[in-house]
């Protein structure tokens, strides 16, 4: 092992390339190989199966079945790869904690970036543990900060550090990608043929600036849950409980929340879904919530007129009101489970008004304005973390799409749906061939949920870049103590999985992919 101080320079010069059959054994001539504005902090050899990724969080999150990039029940222990670790300082208040993993055999020829979750701040080690497995040179960055620091926690570090609020939004994701393909060269003395993204939730987000921004990145991208534009998305997520807290009478008890869960899925579930426990088409369900107003003295079995109002705002996603145009849909039928009008911020959202736009610690968000606010939010953070709908710039490179996202997510499918539809369009026949997207029965949040959260996003943008084989079809499980319990597909939207009505429910072959009705 090769341990460098954070302080050490390299002398600026490379070696000449390392011939293909030398790699195995030479990571520590990795050192003497110069990058511009990056320090090697660490190179060393990692035998197979001697990795363990730091226990936070995020590595429970990540450790999920349905958070793993091949769609493994089980992560298998690792294979043996050169670890090399970077911090990239592009200016003087950039600290980007990257890493490079190199298989020492079996390297498929192929590069993968894995993206992040949250407001990032660590390594996405789980899934280049993942990566590295498939064969695959694998990198992963903190974005330009550290979350397990109280100024790194959240969004604390945009507060008066512009240079990292750029950092997080674009540029460590695009300086990991070309630092991670200069070693890779250096390493295999050939390039690599073809580079992947795969994220979900922010790391969706991130999937689609490396799309706009620098189209010739990545072959493949797969965006997971994207939250764009997401100013808007986070307004959604403030929404119910702004609400709740300007008007007390509109708060909803968790008890009310799961009865009405109750009723929607009595009401619009299929057979399987009533079995299986999630409706299969939300966005084609027509209850609605008035039908559990209470008719006299209220009861736990009905809804009072201020929650029937409530939960119809929710559904119905923030206003701004001078316009009477929706911000963000709320989240779809079927989720209700999820829902939550207790008069409380949701953290993740609260940050980035408090902190990125407003850059105001104190900045008090029950007196969020959903006209000026928004806009000001917007005008200051939309160039760097929204995404519009042009995106033919990636597709004429070659590059191919694929985006998904759970039913039960609290970001509604429909308004993804949406997006996707206006990228076809503006691409024309191009993005026709070019994009995907797939919306998941029952999956939560980028994972978990009733559905069949676990399928292989590697392998399906892998057979699509390299084999021209579209995901029309992809199958995915239900995974339960490391066990396949149930599978079905997952279909290209706007088509759905339907029953055919003799068939085991619980396996994918009772099912084909069909227009809705």
């Amino acid at each position: 092992m090769l341990t460098l101080a954070a302080g050490t320079v390299l002398a600026a010069f490379a070696l000449p390339f390392l011939s293909s059959g030398a790699h195995a054994d030479d990571c520590a001539s990795l050192a003497h190989f110069a990058l511009s504005d990056a320090t090697y902090t660490k190179i060393e050899t990692v035998e197979a199966g001697a990795w363990h990724s730091p226990q936070t969080q995020l590595t429970r999150i990540m450790t999920s079945s349905g958070m793993n990039l091949a769609g493994h029940p089980v992560q298998a222990p690792n294979p043996a790869f050169c670890r090399v670790a970077i911090t990239l300082h592009p200016t003087q208040d950039s600290r980007i904690r990257t890493e490079i993993w190199l298989p020492l055999r079996g390297w498929n020829g192929k590069f993968l970036g894995v993206g992040n979750f949250g407001w990032a701040g660590s390594l996405m080690y789980d899934g280049m543990v993942t990566g590295v497995g498939e064969g695959y040179a694998v990198a992963s960055t903190d974005t330009g900060h550290d979350s397990s620091t109280p100024e790194g926690e959240g969004g604390r570090f945009t507060l008066g550090h512009p240079e990292k609020l750029i950092d997080y939004a674009y540029r460590a994701d695009h300086l990991m990608t070309v630092t991670a393909r200069q070693i890779i060269r250096r390493f295999y003395a050939k390039p690599a043929s073809h580079a992947y993204w795969i994220g979900c939730s922010l790391g969706g987000l991130e999937g689609l600036i490396e799309a706009r921004r620098y189209p010739k990145d990545y072959d493949g991208i797969v965006v997971g849950a994207p939250p764009n534009p997401i100013v808007n998305f986070n307004a959604e997520q403030l929404w119910a409980g702004w609400m709740s807290y300007d008007d007390p009478a509109l708060r909803v008890s968790r008890q009310k929340f799961q009865l009405l869960n109750n009723a929607v899925m009595a009401a619009c579930a299929s057979p399987v879904g009533k079995r299986q426990g999630f409706l299969d088409e939300p966005d084609r369900c027509g209850f609605e919530p008035r039908q559990l107003l209470c008719k006299g003295q209220e009861t736990s079995g009905c809804l009072t007129d201020n929650e029937v109002k409530s939960v119809e705002q929710i559904y119905r996603g923030p206003i701004n009101p001078e316009t009477g145009k929706v911000i963000f849909p709320g989240p779809a039928k079927g989720s209700e489970d999820g829902f939550s009008a207790d008069g409380k911020a949701f953290p993740v959202a609260l940050d980035l008004f408090k902190y990125a736009a407003f850059q105001n610690p104190d900045w008090d968000w029950t007196t969020l304005n959903w006209d000026t606010d928004i806009a000001t939010a917007t005008r200051r953070l939309g160039p760097l973390l929204h995404v519009d709908d042009n995106l033919t710039p990636f597709f004429r490179h070659g590059g191919r799409l694929l985006m998904y996202i759970g039913w039960n997510d609290g970001h509604n499918p429909e308004q993804l749906a949406s997006y996707y539809q206006s990228v076809i369009r503006h691409a024309g026949p191009t993005g026709r061939d070019s994009a995907r997207l797939i919306t998941i029965p029952g999956m939560g949040h980028c994972h978990g949920g009733a559905g069949c959260d676990t399928f292989s996003k590697l392998g399906a943008i892998d057979d699509w870049v390299v084999r021209g084989q579209s995901p029309e079809t992809i199958i995915a499980a239900r995974v339960s103590d490391g066990k396949v319990i149930r599978t079905r597909p997952l279909c290209a939207w706007p088509k759905v999985a339907r029953y055919d009505g003799h068939g085991d429910m619980d396996q994918a072959s009772s099912f084909a992919c069909a227009m809705p009705r």
